[in-house]
């Protein structure tokens, strides 16, 4: 037994407890620091004011970005304005906001954007990802299902807005992202194909000719034909960059709620 021992009553086994609770309040430590360098530090919630450092921040984080676009430091972008277009519903920290001017424009609530970067998503080889389908590589509809380019769109208030003009493509996943919609003013408008609902199937017209005179549309019930027009859009055509899909998808996703007042308001 006093071969255990190293130095007078000190064992291994104490030596193992040690090194154990040593190494353990070092992964703890570390942990902690780790969790601290992806947009830390903490902002006071109410005036946006960044809190002081403490003994677990640890140095920024920089990620190595694809295809050759250099670096990118979380904590080196600026941060939100916190002067937004809305006043506290009751008197907390924590109260949620009620828009004072339009949200879906303003981005309150479901609405909400981030400022993403301003390029294209991409895909594994560097080619844009989502684009009109003439420009995709070997992408088509198939011809048992509606082709939709020409087809007239219905909006929430069931006004016919425009037509179908083009469909955006996502060439990594192989389905319908957007379709672009051509309003009767002329403005271009790419639609998410989530919020878009196609009535008229061509190939049960083609198997049952007694529905033939079925009406063929698409409806997209998120906002209403007016709310059409300050819909994002493109800044260069045929490209989508992010900072353009965060702001189309919060626009019309934001309908659900604000399109129209009695939305926003509880169903009891």
């Amino acid at each position: 037994m006093n071969a255990a021992y190293i130095v007078g009553t000190f064992d291994v086994a104490e030596l193992t407890f040690l090194l154990f609770f040593g190494f353990f309040i070092a992964l703890v430590f570390y942990l902690n620091r780790e969790s601290r360098r992806e947009g830390y530090p903490l902002e006071d919630e109410g005036t946006g004011k960044i809190h002081p450092g403490s003994l677990f921040d640890a140095g920024k984080k920089t990620f190595q970005l694809p295809n050759g676009r250099g670096t990118y430091v979380p904590e080196d972008v600026a941060r939100d304005d916190i002067n937004v277009p809305g006043v506290p519903a009751f008197r907390s920290a924590g109260a949620p906001l009620v828009p004072t001017g339009d949200p879906m424009i303003d981005g309150m609530g479901p609405a909400a954007f981030a400022n993403r970067s301003k390029y294209p998503d991409l895909t594994f080889d560097g080619r844009p990802r989502i684009v009109p389908i003439a420009a995709s590589h070997e992408i088509i509809v198939s011809p048992q299902d509606p082709q939709l380019v020409g087809w007239p769109v219905v909006a929430a208030d069931g006004v016919t807005v425009g037509k179908v003009s083009d469909i955006w493509v996502d060439q990594a996943e192989h389905l319908i992202r957007y379709l672009e919609v051509e309003t009767t003013t002329g403005k271009k408008v790419l639609a998410p194909m989530m919020v878009a609902t196609v009535h008229g199937n061509g190939l049960i017209d083609a198997l049952l000719p007694i529905i033939e005179d079925k009406p063929k549309f698409v409806e997209i019930d998120a906002i209403t034909a007016a709310q059409f027009e300050n819909a994002p859009t493109l800044e260069t055509a045929g490209i989508i960059t992010r900072y353009e899909e965060d702001r189309v998808q919060a626009y019309f996703g934001g309908g659900y709620m604000y399109a129209t007042p009695e939305r926003s308001e509880a169903w009891i």
